[in-house]
């Protein structure tokens, strides 16, 4: 697995600082960045082999996933991997997801994307990503009318877009989470406070525990919903992004709680990682959405709970 993470946790090292994150999300330009990107190599990383990509399996990419978490980057980059192995002729340049069902939807990543990747009924379309910013400071989220579509180019997977995009948001959140539960670990040993570091304190640590609990469940669920095949069966990605997006906002709460005023500043790192847990958990379902089609699921197979769990998952 580290054969490929390694490089991957390098090259955003390099691209994916705070500061070029910041920029983007002010409007500068993101072409520096996609580039690295588009010239590595990973975005054709679920493209199979016999079409010129490294047919890698959902498990061996969900920890790329994650360090785009890791890291903050404001590109949709998982997503055009997604596009990329679903379409035999993927456009160039960044593409965001995105399930048409109504006149309009926002959409993650939708002003840093160049194509947009529609599922309408049980066909994929790509239109462009022209879309109004949401009003949320500085989200890069988009909504985009969902007008008439072109042509199809391809069928809908199995399962559907929304399934693929679930468990790619459930691995950034794991990320997100992963990098705030060290941040907030490292806030809590330095910050004094009558004589002694806030993480001694009794009730903060039994938060912090929590906290670390939460960042853990999200790991495992998304590694949980990348281990089958590519497209994931729906009641794994279901699992998946469930566990994440409850994972997402008490991760998000606890380490503006441990940091107090200053995580909510502008010039801190920690509302980066914050504000995209939230955006992240909503995007494509929340936990209420899925744990309503897991129940539906649940009731409509006539075995022991056991036996579907470990038949479905």
């Amino acid at each position: 697995m580290s054969e490929f993470l390694e490089p991957f946790e390098r090259m955003l090292e390099d691209v994916a600082l705070p500061a070029a994150v910041r920029a983007i999300e002010q409007g500068g330009s993101f072409d520096a960045m996609w580039s690295a990107f588009a010239d590595s190599g990973f975005l054709d990383a679920l493209v199979p082999e016999d079409r010129g990509g490294a047919g890698l399996s959902l498990a061996a990419v969900q920890p790329l996933w994650m360090a785009l978490g890791r890291h903050a980057v404001p590109l949709p980059v998982g997503e055009t991997m997604i596009a990329r192995a679903l379409l035999a002729d993927a456009p160039d340049g960044p593409v965001a997801l995105a399930v048409a069902g109504a006149d309009s939807v926002v959409v993650p990543h939708g002003l840093t994307a160049h194509h947009l990747l529609v599922e309408r009924g049980d066909a994929l379309h790509l239109a462009e990503a022209k879309g109004e910013p949401t009003g949320v400071p500085a989200s890069l989220a988009a909504r985009i009318a969902c007008g008439p579509l072109a042509a199809s180019v391809a069928p809908a997977p199995a399962g559907g877009l929304r399934a693929l995009a679930a468990t790619l948001r459930a691995a950034l959140i794991a990320g997100a989470a992963e990098r705030l539960t060290t941040m907030t670990a490292a806030y809590a040993n330095e910050r004094i406070q009558f004589g002694k570091p806030i993480g001694r304190q009794q009730a903060l640590q039994q938060q912090m525990a929590v906290m670390a609990e939460e960042m853990v469940a999200a790991r495992i669920a998304s590694q949980l919903g990348c281990a089958g095949t590519f497209p994931p069966l729906l009641a794994a990605a279901a699992t998946a992004k469930s566990v994440a997006s409850r994972a997402a906002a008490r991760v998000a709460a606890t380490a503006h709680a441990v940091h107090g005023a200053i995580g909510i500043s502008e010039e801190h790192d920690l509302q980066l990682f914050t504000r995209r847990l939230h955006e992240w958990r909503l995007a494509d379902g929340s936990e209420t959405y899925w744990n309503r089609l897991l129940g539906a699921a649940r009731l409509a197979d006539p075995g022991r709970s056991v036996d579907y769990v470990r038949e479905a998952l």
